[in-house]
């Protein structure tokens, strides 16, 4: 025991310089618990509390008291600060959501920008200026709009004839929801065109509006190029590393990059920041010594340093500066500050100013699967430098033998960076995305030296030569390395079980599996491995039994649980949804049995006592097709408002267009209750927050 404690003690006092890696955790926290809440807490209790914590760690600190009391009261400050952060941040990006409107509106507006295509087609950011039934006060500030043929310039002013809705709520209760992110970038409602887009007399936009229209003008301008000269399928995927413009990007090739565990190359991230910022810093350096009058006269490390931070500044426009981009940007922008500030650029401690950095300018990030997964996985690279041994530096010995051994310490770090890196991102990429790709490994390791030393310094400098006429040549050089990427996604991609799929844990356990790999990367010491039974949480952790039913948004479609399969109600109906939620269930979806009884608008199983039966059609059905509905199911979802009940379906469960307009999408398991059913909703997980609200009134400032 007495050995022990001193192991401990030994332990503790190896983190001297490290407990301050902490605060940025515990910040995240803090935001992380503002998303977490059901009910919008009021702004002045927390900003009371938070200033109240920070002068308690103040007054601490000055009477000279000891660590273990200051650090507790530190990061608690830490948490109340993330908790104002979040409310201030929701104050500031509030604006108006758009209502659900029963009949076809007619939209006037700017195209800010090109956004990625969905499975209806090309999608648009648009600023509106009118909408019709709308008062101007009640007008969101972006919509994105699904166009019929080719999408708008930006910059064009539109007219569309579209069904306006707030953004979606989530596919199933604890499922993604982008109706909290759209609020977030201001997107307060979503729009499906009903004919072509028209042009529109308008007024001249604000000048901010004009400059972002340029910007993105310009933006898909040069993915245009890139495409010409590249073709769609290896110009698509050049053209979105550059500009993030997914336009030509088929959906084999988007299926093939994520099977294999390539998508991430796609989304304009750390990878992409840390290679273009890493080329110019290292060109610009090389520059500098070789005119030895200059290098004599500047320091050239610094030189590159700003170099390489007004090319992490021109990518980020380039790019139109997506969530990730910024962050990345942000960490990149971090590194290179340290070198101009003679401090080491790629350390622990640059990781946790950028974490706070990001965290105080978006703390919605914390509940995004791009945040989580960036900063682990660069937590863990940093880990792993910080444990690498030292190489003794050879004497003398001949050259064959130093190259050999050179490139078996690459092959080594390369394997040990791509193993650490993918472990620390596991647990997000199951619980997220529900898929892991078995040979990422592989396929990350054959496409890295291509990515890093050919690919993407190939599009840099074609990217920008290309406004000149002159980036045809390094473009083509690009492209023979994204047709190379392809091949190795192509070969990944169809290797025998190359995808496993994993239901989601339960909601408590991702963040388990967070602090446990935060644990791991940032405790200095063996103890670090006390970290790794938290960090497999995600794997290891029971699921929960599947639901036996699953009804989606508005009662559009329903699937039922046959062993490990989905019986989808309406096959090619809402996919993304019901795929959606088949894959955080363990499910696989199926088509139901030809024999249904489908019409027009509702859809039941010939035998009684089938799962569910469902009726879409917004009038609600007579007496008798509600009697035939309730005699074949035992549970009936009607998307329409229901009075009076026969009394077919007095034993049975039916759900009318009330409970589903105040509950959203539903999951149901059999249980001893009344009805005998146990049900979750949509609403009830997401409680009553700001972006749950589609009223199409801006949220106030004494909002909660």
């Amino acid at each position: 025991m007495a050995r022990l404690r001193g192991w401990l003690a030994a332990q503790v006092e190896a983190q001297a310089l490290r407990w301050r890696l902490w605060t940025p955790v515990a910040f995240g926290g803090g935001c992380a618990a503002y998303f977490a809440l059901r009910a919008e807490p009021s702004l002045w209790p927390l900003l009371i509390a938070g200033g109240v914590l920070f002068a308690l760690w103040l007054t601490a600190r000055r009477r000279g008291m000891s660590r273990r009391w200051t650090l507790p009261i530190l990061l608690i400050a830490c948490f109340g600060m993330g908790l104002c952060a979040a409310k201030a941040r929701m104050l500031a990006v509030a604006a108006p959501i758009a209502p659900a409107m029963t009949e076809p509106t007619t939209i006037e507006g700017w195209v800010v920008d090109v956004d990625s295509p969905g499975q209806s087609g090309h999608r648009i950011v648009v600023a509106p200026v009118r909408i019709q039934g709308l008062v101007p006060e009640a007008t969101p500030v972006r919509l994105r709009a699904t166009v019929e043929g080719e999408p708008p310039q930006p910059g064009a002013p539109i007219r569309l004839f579209a069904i306006l809705n707030p953004p979606p709520t989530p596919a199933s209760p604890g499922a993604y929801d982008f109706a909290r992110n759209a609020f977030f970038q201001g997107m307060g409602g979503v729009a499906f065109s009903l004919s072509p887009t028209r042009p529109a007399v308008l007024e001249e936009p604000p000048w901010r509006l004009r400059l972002v229209m340029r910007i993105n003008a310009a933006r898909y301008g040069l993915a245009q190029r890139i495409v010409q000269r590249l073709g769609d399928r290896t110009g698509g995927i050049a053209a979105a590393m550059v500009t993030s413009h997914e336009t030509w990007i088929s959906q084999e090739d988007l299926d093939v990059m994520r099977d294999s565990g390539l998508a991430h190359i796609l989304s304009v991230s750390g990878l992409h920041m840390a290679i273009v910022g890493g080329f110019v810093f290292f060109a610009v350096r090389l520059g500098v010594a070789a005119w030895p009058w200059l290098a004599l006269r500047a320091p050239g490390k610094k030189i590159a340093a700003v170099a390489g931070l007004a090319a992490v500044g021109a990518y980020l426009i380039v790019s139109g500066a997506p969530a990730p981009a910024e962050r990345a940007a942000i960490t990149a922008s971090i590194a290179f500050l340290a070198i101009l500030l003679d401090r080491q650029a790629v350390t622990m401690h640059g990781l946790a100013v950028a974490a706070f950095v990001v965290l105080l300018v978006q703390p919605e990030a914390v509940m995004t699967p791009g945040f989580q997964m960036s900063f682990a996985a660069t937590a863990a690279l940093i880990a792993l430098v910080e444990a690498w041994p030292k190489r003794t530096r050879e004497i003398s010995a001949p050259w064959p033998i130093i190259a050999m051994q050179r490139f078996a310490t690459w092959i080594t770090a390369a394997v040990s960076a791509s193993l650490v890196a993918g472990m620390a991102t596991g647990p997000f990429a199951m619980q997220h995305f529900n898929r892991t790709a078995m040979y990422g490994l592989v396929a990350n390791l054959g496409t890295s030296p291509v990515a890093d030393f050919v690919l993407m310094p190939a599009l840099a400098l074609g990217a920008a030569m290309e406004p000149l006429g002159l980036g045809g040549p390094f473009l083509t050089v690009a492209g023979w390395g994204v047709d190379t990427m392809l091949a190795i996604g192509e070969w990944t991609a169809g290797l025998p079980g190359a995808v496993k799929s994993v239901s989601s844990a339960p909601d408590f356990v991702l963040p388990i599996a967070f602090v446990g790999v935060l644990f791991m990367c940032l405790w200095n010491g063996r103890l670090r491995w006390a970290g790794l039974p938290m960090a497999a949480a995600v794997l290891i952790w029971p699921r929960p039994p599947a639901p036996d039913l699953w009804i989606g948004e508005g009662g559009t479609n329903a699937a039922y649980r046959f062993d490990r399969q989905a019986v989808v109600v309406r096959p090619g109906v809402r996919t993304y949804a019901v795929d959606l939620w088949a894959r955080r269930r363990g499910l696989t979806p199926t088509e139901r049995a030809p024999d249904w009884n489908c019409t027009r608008f509702s859809c039941a199983a010939p035998a009684e006592a089938a799962p569910v039966a469902l009726w879409w059609g917004r009038r609600a059905p007579d007496a008798t097709q509600l009697e035939s509905l309730c005699r074949s199911a035992r549970v009936v979802s009607i998307r329409a408002t229901i009075s009076d009940l026969p009394a077919a379906c007095a034993p049975r469960l039916v759900l009318d267009g009330l409970d589903l307009a105040r509950g959203g999408a539903v999951e149901l398991w059999r249980a001893p209750t009344p009805s005998g059913w146990k049900a979750v909703w949509t609403a009830d997980v997401r409680g009553d927050r700001p972006w749950t609200r589609a009223t199409g009134d801006p949220v106030s400032g004494n909002d909660g």
